[in-house]
C-alpha cells in the first residue's frame, strides 16, 4: 500500500548540543532527538545500557510477599509448580524460573498449556492436576491476571498461586495469594512496559536479595543471574515489547549471553538457524524466536523448555532439529492459509470500502492464524480477525490491529456474540460459535465503521530525518549501529534522500529492485524488497536504511529502499 510519509518534529538547537557535546553527526543527533532522547543524560544511559540502572524489583506490588512465600516453600520442602504459556515470552519465563528456583534448592516442576487441548492462561482441569500432583504453590508467567474463577479455585484447594504477568488488567483483579503486574493499580515501578520474562527476572532478583539477607545461600552455591540473561532477551525481543528503559538494557546484555553459546539449548538453535558470528535483534526475533515457538503453534511447547533446561548437547540438537522441522511446517501452513485469506478478500470485493476484515474457514490451523493476521494488516492495513472453526460448531479467533483502533475495545462492543475475548490494543483472541460468525463480522464491522476514518486507515511512514547525499557514508553505517538493539519504540531509522534519478533499474529475485541512483553528484548503489511495480522515472524522493553489503569478501555501501515516491518540492 501507498503510506503517507510523516517527518518527525525536531527541535533543531537540541540537536546542534548533541552532535558537538558528543561528537555526533547531525544525522544522528536528529534521530536521537526525533525520538525523544535530546539530554546529554539520557543520550549517555541510551548508548552506555549499565546493569546499575536497574530498577529496585521490589518497587513492584506484590514481589515482597511473593519473596516471603518462596522461602517459605523453600525451608518446608514444599513442591512448586510454574505454571506457562506456549510463547516464547512464557517458554522462556518457564525456563528462568524453573532452573533457577531448582538452584535455589526448591522442588520446582512446570507445566506449559496445550494451545489446542487447554487454551490460553489458567486452566481449572490443568490446575487440578498440578494440585493433585502434591504442588501447594504454583507461580504462573506470562498469564494468570484475568483468571478471576481460577484463581477462586485454587484458593478453595488451599494452594497458593502467584501470579506474575504484565497483560493489562480487567476491572477485577484475580484473588490471588499474590499479583504482579507492573500494570496494576497501586503498583510504584516506574517501567510499564516489561515481557512477562521481565516481570519474572525481577522476582528473581528480589528473591536472590532475600535469600542472600537471611544467609540462606551459605551452604550452597549462588545461582548467578547474570547467566540467565540469554533467556530474558530472548522473550522480551519475542513479544515484541519497547526497546527502551530496561528492556534495552535487558536485551544490551542478553545479546552478549546469547552469543557465547553458553546454553546447549540456544547453540543448537543459532546452528539449525544458520546463525554463525554477531547476533542481532533482528536475527533473534525473526530466526531463532519462530523456532522456539513453532513447537507450541504446531502442538506442544514443552520441547522448547526442555530445550532451553537441558544440559546434555545431544538431546539439545535433537530437540533443536524437531523445533526447526516444526517451523517448517509452520511456514508451510502460514503461506497456504495466507494465499487463502487473500483470496477471500478479493473474492469478497469489500476491499478497499471495509473498515474491518473477519475471515473463517474450517481448514484453518488454529495455531498459524494470528501470523497471518498480521501480514494481512501489512497488507491492507485494516484490523483483521481470522477464525478457525471445527466441527463440533466451535470457533477461536485471532485479531491484529492498526494504530488508532484499540482492538480490545471493539471487541468489547461485540461481547454479546463471543464466549470468551481478550488480549489488548493490537492483539487480541476470541471464542464464538460457529453460526455466530456472520453476524459478528457484521457487528465489528459496524463497530470498526465508527472509529475509523479515512487517516487512520491510511498507513503512515515514520521519517526520522532528511539527509543529504553527502552525509552518506560507510562511517554513517557505523554510527548508526549505536542505536541498535532495533525494536518496538526504538525502530531502524527511516532516511529520506530526495530529488534523486535512477541511472540503472532491473528486476531481481521475487519481485525486488536492483538500483543505482545518482543525487547531488553522488552514485549509490540500492535494493528495494518487494517493489518491482514502483514508478523509476523521473525525479524521485527516497525512504531508506544505509547498510554495508558483502559480496565476494568485498564490503560496499547500499541503500536498502523502504519506499519510492515522486520527488516533492
Amino acid at each position: 500500500m501507498l503510506k503517507k510519509w510523516v517527518m518527525k518534529s525536531i527541535d533543531v538547537d537540541k540537536a546542534e548540543v548533541l552532535a558537538s557535546s558528543l561528537a555526533l553527526s547531525p544525522v544522528m543527533a536528529k534521530i536521537l532527538v526525533g525520538r525523544g532522547i535530546d539530554s546529554l543524560e539520557s543520550a549517555n544511559n541510551f548508548f552506555y545500557p549499565s546493569l546499575s540502572a536497574m530498577l529496585d524489583p521490589f518497587l513492584l506490588k506484590g514481589v515482597k510477599s511473593a519473596v516471603e512465600r518462596i522461602i517459605t516453600a523453600i525451608k518446608c520442602g514444599e513442591s512448586v509448580c510454574i505454571y506457562g504459556d506456549y510463547d516464547v515470552d512464557g517458554i522462556t519465563g518457564t525456563a528462568l524460573l524453573v532452573s533457577y528456583l531448582r538452584k535455589s534448592g526448591l522442588d520446582c516442576k512446570y507445566f506449559i498449556p496445550n494451545r489446542f487441548n487447554d487454551g490460553y492462561g489458567l486452566n481449572r482441569e490443568s490446575l487440578q492436576k498440578i494440585i493433585d500432583s502434591g504442588n501447594t504453590v504454583i507461580i504462573s508467567v506470562d498469564c494468570g491476571t484475568t483468571s478471576i474463577q481460577e484463581a477462586e479455585f485454587c484458593k478453595k484447594k488451599g494452594v497458593d498461586l502467584i501470579i506474575v504477568d504484565h497483560h493489562t488488567p480487567g476491572e477485577k483483579l484475580p484473588d490471588a495469594a499474590v499479583v504482579i503486574n507492573p500494570l496494576q493499580d497501586g503498583c510504584s515501578y516506574p517501567f510499564k512496559m516489561l515481557a512477562g520474562v521481565g516481570v519474572a527476572f525481577n522476582l528473581l532478583i528480589a528473591l536472590r536479595s532475600e535469600m542472600r539477607e537471611k544467609g540462606l545461600f551459605k551452604n550452597k552455591s549462588e545461582p548467578d543471574l547474570r547467566e540467565y540473561f540469554d533467556l530474558l532477551a530472548l522473550g522480551t525481543i519475542a513479544d515484541v515489547v519497547p526497546l527502551i528503559g530496561q528492556n534495552r538494557l535487558y536485551v544490551h546484555y542478553g545479546l552478549q549471553k546469547l552469543e557465547s553459546n553458553s546454553r546447549h539449548g540456544v547453540a543448537a538453535l543459532k546452528k539449525v538457524a544458520g546463525i554463525k558470528g554477531q547476533l542481532s535483534c533482528g536475527q533473534v526475533g525473526f530466526r531463532i524466536a519462530p523456532r522456539l515457538n513453532a513447537a507450541g503453534r504446531m502442538e506442544s511447547a514443552v520441547p522448547g523448555v526442555e530445550l532451553l533446561l537441558s544440559a546434555d548437547v545431544e538431546e539439545c540438537s535433537i530437540l533443536a532439529g524437531e523445533l526447526d522441522s516444526s517451523n517448517a511446517e509452520r511456514q508451510a501452513t502460514e503461506r497456504s492459509i495466507l494465499d487463502d485469506a487473500i483470496s477471500m478478500v478479493k473474492q469478497s470485493g469489500s476491499y478497499p470500502e471495509c473498515r474491518s476484515i473477519v475471515l473463517s474457514s474450517s481448514n484453518w490451523h488454529q495455531g498459524v492464524i494470528g501470523i497471518v493476521a498480521s501480514r494481512l494488516v501489512d497488507l491492507y492495513h485494516r484490523p483483521t480477525i481470522l477464525i478457525a472453526t471445527d466441527e463440533a460448531g466451535n470457533a477461536k479467533g485471532s485479531g491484529r490491529s492498526i494504530p488508532g483502533f484499540h482492538l480490545l475495545d471493539a471487541l468489547t462492543g461485540c461481547s454479546h456474540l463471543l464466549e470468551r475475548f481478550g488480549g489488548h490494543r493490537y492483539a487480541a483472541g476470541v471464542a464464538l460459535k460457529a453460526g455466530n460468525i456472520e453476524s459478528f463480522s457484521k457487528t465489528f464491522e459496524t463497530v470498526a465503521a465508527g472509529l475509523l476514518g479515512d487517516s487512520e486507515l491510511t498507513p503512515t511512514l515514520d521519517v526520522d530525518a532528511d539527509i543529504s547525499p553527502v552525509e552518506v557514508d560507510i562511517e554513517l553505517v557505523n554510527e548508526l549501529r549505536r542505536l541498535e538493539p532495533f525494536g518496538s519504540m526504538n525502530p531502524e531509522p527511516t532516511l529520506v534522500m530526495r530529488a534523486v534519478t535512477v541511472l540503472e533499474s532491473r528486476k531481481v529475485g521475487e519481485g525486488h529492485l536492483k538500483l543505482r541512483i545518482t543525487a547531488g553528484g553522488a552514485v549509490f548503489d540500492a535494493i528495494a524488497f518487494r517493489q518491482a511495480d514502483s514508478s523509476t522515472d523521473g525525479l524521485l524522493d527516497i525512504a531508506f536504511f544505509p547498510e554495508l553489503n558483502v559480496w565476494n569478501n568485498t564490503v560496499s555501501l547500499q541503500l536498502r529502499v523502504k519506499a519510492i515516491r515522486k520527488a516533492v518540492e
